[in-house]
């Protein structure tokens, strides 16, 4: 995909808030840990990185129910399989 530097940092910023809110409603983290295990799933990766961006390819509510439920959350937990109307209200 190909980006302006905005609009990655854009994307970027909504993941975090979005992998954030989740492991602090779901995950039992505080804000502050909620929001530096964001900043360590979405690194910010430069503009050249032949991969930039693939984290993107599945939205932040679902790679943070891996990191709280493991691969099997929307068997096990199939109520969360869609994003909540908090998650979806970030937007």
């Amino acid at each position: 995909m190909t980006w302006s530097e905005a609009e990655y940092l854009k994307c970027l910023e909504a993941e975090r808030r979005g992998y954030a809110w989740v492991m602090e409603h779901h995950g039992g983290l505080t804000p502050k840990e909620a929001e530096e295990a964001a900043l360590e799933w979405y690194r910010y990766e430069p503009a050249g990185d032949p991969y930039r961006g693939l984290v993107f390819h599945d939205e932040s509510w679902h790679w943070a129910m891996l990191a709280v439920h493991g691969h099997r959350y929307t068997v096990e937990h199939p109520e969360l399989a869609y994003p909540s109307p908090g998650y979806l209200a970030l937007e």
